[in-house]
């Protein structure tokens, strides 16, 4: 599933990278933390692959 705004995008590399142990946990916020206790690996790097042009900053609900 492709990420639908510039920020999910963000928040899923920055997940990614905590999971790989490239960067610690701990300097995670909000939707990063989320992400990297309720993610697969793999759906992460769907999550942080996803194209950002045309996508908006943020998506409200």
């Amino acid at each position: 599933m492709p990420a639908k705004s510039k920020a999910q995008q963000k928040a899923a590399g920055a997940a990614l990278a905590a999971k790989r142990g490239q960067t610690p946990k701990s300097g995670l916020k909000g939707a990063s933390r989320e992400m990297v206790e309720s993610m697969s690996e793999k759906q992460l790097e769907e999550f942080a692959s996803t194209k950002r042009k045309g996508k908006p900053e943020r998506v409200s609900h």
